[in-house]
């Protein structure tokens, strides 16, 4: 049986083999195929080149059409760019109009003129679209407060508190004496808490009521609500500020916006993720609808919590809310003067201060309060560039110069970067009243040991507009802080007596991409004052001496 199967195996595969012999009819169906296909092979050729032939034309004639559609679109815009300039030239012409008479204002201002062209800036960045009509009469403060500390830290919020314009409560834990037509916004009293459990022996209960101060707020029963507004009786507001920052997200989403502390310890004992209450955070109102629906379950099952803002951080982890980062808000967990912190201020708006019992006030040889009030004046002319940092350079003197509008002006001598410029000075200590430069959540740099490179400091003296120049003109005075002796053979500051600054009010730097602003040394014709121009800096410009 083997050896049959054997023998029928090559049979059949020999019929289909190409090597075996074909029969009658495979001769055929097989002789000569090339003789009877030929005439369908050239019709395929010939009409495979007639289909890359039409391909061919209809890609010429679209090549031919898409100039003409390219060119009326350039011409479009050339057009516009042409109405744009034209409308500019209009406009300064105008201005120059103005200009001619301010002929008095010239004689003491010389260097005006070339300090227009210096400002001129082209092209101007678009601003952001995606914006909202935010208004200050859509937020609602809610202010937690002690009735031992109230006569002290009303005055604080007489500062900031807009009567008519704001609105808002302070919540208190038990009735205070209150003047009539005092500035201040209502007072509520909070309501009772001997129901929470609180059991962290480092604290104090208080915590359970000022953490419901949103949900109490939100009772209050307020309409057309977008933001609720949190913060302290020892915090100050920048009002326009907190304005515009609510503006770039949407209300009826969910936000929980705020900012961390400046103390990495604290931090990391609480939490990178709250909001510092003490520095003030916003809640959206849908958001603040759904806390208060269940924040007293919610605080119930954290009795060991120390505060009330790593309670509202907990119910927010519950509802699945991340902290929105805005670095404005200030908690401010340091000892000490804040010059170093503002005068390298973030590029990012001032939204508040906090802890201003702690620090040192922030102009010297004043009270707190007075001292808030002088910084007041410049932020009711240009609250969107209060404390915001320039950068520039003596080129003659070689002076390193460090402008914080409404706040400070610092000159060193030599050149110092601005990398190194825009880093906090360490004039503080932190929350533990240590000079421990790892204590920070942020980079800082040492006061400087060496005498020549102590910087003098300017602050800010008066502020106004000047109506017919349309800038702020502001008058920084030098502290009479005593320097050391410097032996470098170099222009000393100290026979600059006094810095006038000038600058243009510019209420949408915030609606453009964060960038610091540019200042330069102008001409002076007094030697113991110095004339500054501050501004957007214009395409690439930087700050350096080699400009």
């Amino acid at each position: 049986m083997g050896n049959k199967n054997k023998l029928e195996d090559p049979e059949k595969k020999s019929v289909s083999s190409p090597w075996s012999r074909p029969t009658p009819l495979q001769q055929r169906s097989t002789t000569f195929p090339g003789h009877r296909s030929t005439p369908l092979w050239i019709f395929l050729f010939v009409f495979i080149l007639y289909l890359l032939y039409s391909a061919n034309i209809l890609v010429l004639e679209r090549h031919e059409e898409c100039p003409t559609a390219v060119d009326s679109s350039t011409e479009e815009h050339i057009r516009m760019l042409t109405n744009i300039s034209s409308t500019n030239n209009i406009n300064d012409n105008d201005n120059d109009d103005n200009d001619n008479d301010d002929d008095d204002d010239d004689k003491f201002f010389p260097f005006d003129e070339e300090d227009e062209e210096q400002m001129k800036i082209e092209p101007l960045l678009p601003l952001k679209s995606q914006r909202y009509d935010t208004e200050l009469k859509h937020i609602v403060f809610g202010i937690a407060g002690s009735s031992n500390l109230w006569s002290k830290r009303k005055e604080y919020i007489k500062l900031w508190w807009r009567p008519k314009e704001t609105r808002g409560a302070v919540w208190l834990d038990k009735k205070v004496y209150v003047k009539r037509n005092e500035g201040l916004p209502p007072i509520r009293i909070s309501g009772d808490t001997s129901k929470f459990k609180y059991h962290n022996r480092q604290g104090q209960r208080s915590a359970l009521r000022i953490s419901r101060v949103v949900s109490e707020t939100l009772r209050l029963g307020m309409k057309d609500v977008r933001w609720l507004v949190m913060g302290d009786d020892d915090t100050v507001f920048m009002v326009e500020n907190v304005v515009r920052v609510l503006s770039k997200y949407d209300h009826r989403q969910f936000y929980y916006i705020g900012s961390s502390s400046e103390s990495h310890v604290q931090n990391i004992y609480f939490s990178y993720a709250m909001a510092y209450g003490g520095g003030g955070f916003a809640i959206s109102y849908p958001l603040a609808q759904e806390l208060e629906k269940m924040q007293d379950r919610c605080i119930q099952r954290y009795p060991g919590l120390y505060g009330s803002d790593d309670r509202i951080q907990a119910c927010m982890a519950e509802l699945g809310v991340p902290l929105t980062r805005e670095p404005g808000f200030h908690q401010y967990d340091v000892y000490g003067d804040l010059l170093g912190l503002l005068g390298a201020h973030p590029v990012t708006p001032l939204l508040s201060l906090h802890h201003l019992d702690v620090v040192e006030p922030i102009f010297p040889r004043m009270t707190r309060v007075k001292a808030l009030q002088r910084l007041f004046q410049a932020v009711r002319l240009d609250s969107s560039s209060i404390m915001q940092q320039s950068i520039c350079y003596d080129k003659k003197r070689y002076w390193s110069i460090s402008v914080s509008w409404g706040y400070v002006v610092q000159i060193l001598r030599g050149v110092l970067s601005p990398r190194e410029l825009e880093m906090p000075t360490r004039t503080f200590l932190n929350w533990y009243r240590r000079a421990d430069y790892t204590a920070y959540a942020f980079n800082t740099r040492p006061v400087t040991k060496h005498p020549c490179q102590k910087p003098f400091v300017f602050y800010m003296g008066n502020t106004r507009y000047d109506r017919g120049k349309k800038k702020t003109i502001s008058t920084y005075f030098r502290d009479k802080s005593r320097h050391p002796y410097c032996r470098w053979k170099m222009s000393s500051p100290d026979k600059i007596e006094s810095i006038i600054v000038l600058k243009k009010i510019d209420p949408h730097r915030w609606q453009r991409s964060p960038r610091r602003d540019c200042c330069r040394v102008l001409p002076s014709h007094k030697p113991s004052t110095l004339y500054i121009s501050v501004g957007s800096c214009r395409g690439a410009e930087i700050g350096d001496l080699d400009q």
